[in-house]
């Protein structure tokens, strides 16, 4: 491993992709350690510790613990999710965008500007309730605001400054997918979550000596821990190998082709990005609740929405399974893939080439789909219930809750992905392919 880490500063671009990868989520963890202006921490701190709101601790996790301290980065990276989600579905039904969709890289920067400016409007939509959420129902045990001077002139400034902070740090998460290595919203959000890691640890380390959970039940945490990382890294990585032969050929004096391949379908095809889009579309309801807070039918709408409730876990189930088929059909097309093969002479052994090769593609994505997405809602799901049953504060239950692991193991994945294919071109071992052959690297057989 240490000589694989050498490796990585012996390659001057992707070492210059790390270091500006890390110095741009130092720029994030210290935007959402700044404080919104007439916010006052200590009232803002005795209100969560006394709210102890799944919903608000949920929050807090996309946000890297810019909700709890109210940062110019509270609203996190969630506007620009939604508005990628409202884009993706747009892009299906309304004919403009499915023109620039297919227009290639011209088209996908008119999308990605689109797609900014909903985000704008979303951010400022949602600043706008949080705002009059904190000025007028964050109120600490003793009954004192957590707004030192409320009225009109705090909502402006409060809204300003979160949609500022929610555009620069879009901006930010660009610039990592653009100039670094890897996703940069995801890893905005990976990041969120584990610079939480040590204080919940000094949390369980408290909770220890306390009495308030016994040396048996972190025992227990751990290895249900330990279980999930395994399953998830275990089920990220499987694929479904089709077999490919490529015709011979011969093209002047040499021959080209004759060789079999295979093709790799991943069985959970949208990583992290279904659980991510569905939770995102679950926080809507308490979002708009926010603007109706003297109405019982939106609050009890929004108290049945959140994490640990049925209808929340039913719902959100339902919402994954779409996701997850709903990014393959955008992001993997068989047509395209079974006439490239076609044009190249490659064909599926025992299936005719063209719209045969089409249709069993298509039937095979579809069913190992349902298998990666009801493995992701297991995985958000069922280990709510353990943590539950071990009497595990809520903080806890929101770190290693399914979600946060999907979410950690799911990005660390495709980030070492992305560094391994730099060693590989250049002729290095990657992390996970100590002992490989360049040829094997590639399953040439």
């Amino acid at each position: 491993m240490a000589n694989r880490l050498t490796d990585i500063f012996k390659i001057p671009e992707l070492k210059n992709k790390i270091l500006f990868t890390l110095g741009i989520l130092a720029v994030c963890r210290l935007g959402a350690s700044i404080p919104t202006p007439g916010i006052d921490a200590s009232a803002l701190k005795s209100f969560f510790e006394a709210q102890q709101n799944s919903l608000f601790g949920f929050l807090d996790m996309f946000s890297g613990g810019g909700m709890q301290r109210m940062s110019i980065f509270a609203l996190g990276v969630m506007p620009y999710i939604n508005a990628s989600i409202i884009m993706s579905l747009l892009q299906t039904v309304v004919p403009f965008l499915e023109r620039l969709s297919k227009e290639g890289e011209t088209g996908r920067k008119k999308i990605t500007q689109i797609t900014r400016y909903a985000t704008l409007g979303i951010a400022a939509v949602q600043a706008s309730g949080l705002a009059f959420t904190l000025q007028h129902h964050f109120k600490t045990p003793a009954g004192m605001s957590v707004v030192r001077d409320p009225g009109m002139g705090f909502m402006m400034m409060t809204v300003i400054t979160m949609v500022t902070g929610t555009i620069l740090i879009m901006w930010l998460g660009e610039q990592i997918s653009e100039k670094g290595i890897g996703n940069g919203i995801s890893l905005i959000i990976f990041m969120g979550i584990i610079t939480r890691l040590p204080a919940t640890v000094k949390n369980i380390f408290d909770l220890l000596s306390r009495e308030e959970m016994q040396l048996l039940q972190v025992i227990l945490l751990g290895g249900l821990i330990f279980a999930i990382t395994a399953f998830v890294i275990l089920v990220e990585q499987g694929q479904r190998k089709i077999p490919v032969q490529y015709a011979k050929r011969v093209v002047g004096r040499k021959m080209y082709g004759g060789q079999s391949t295979f093709l790799p379908l991943k069985v959970d095809q949208s990583g992290v990005i279904a659980v991510i889009f569905a939770s995102a579309v679950m926080l809507v309801p308490a979002q708009i609740a926010q603007f109706f807070p003297d109405v019982n039918i939106m609050q009890d709408i929004s108290a049945k929405l959140v994490p640990g409730k049925w209808l929340y876990m039913l719902i959100s189930s339902g919402l994954i399974i779409f996701f997850c088929y709903f990014y393959t059909a955008i992001t993997f097309n068989p047509n395209d893939l079974a006439e490239n093969m076609k044009k190249w002479g490659g064909f599926i052994p025992g299936i005719r080439a063209g719209a045969p090769t089409s249709k069993y593609i298509n039937d095979v994505l579809t069913r190992i789909t349902l298998v990666g997405a009801i493995f992701v809602v297991l995985i958000t799901i069922v280990p709510r219930f353990p943590i539950d049953w071990l009497n595990a504060p809520p903080n806890l239950a929101y770190i290693f809750g399914g979600t946060a692991i999907l979410i950690v193991v799911g990005v660390g994945l495709d980030t070492i992905g992305q560094i391994e294919s730099h060693l590989v071109m250049r002729h290095y071992d990657g992390f996970m392919n100590k002992g490989r052959i360049k040829g094997r690297y590639f399953n040439i057989k």
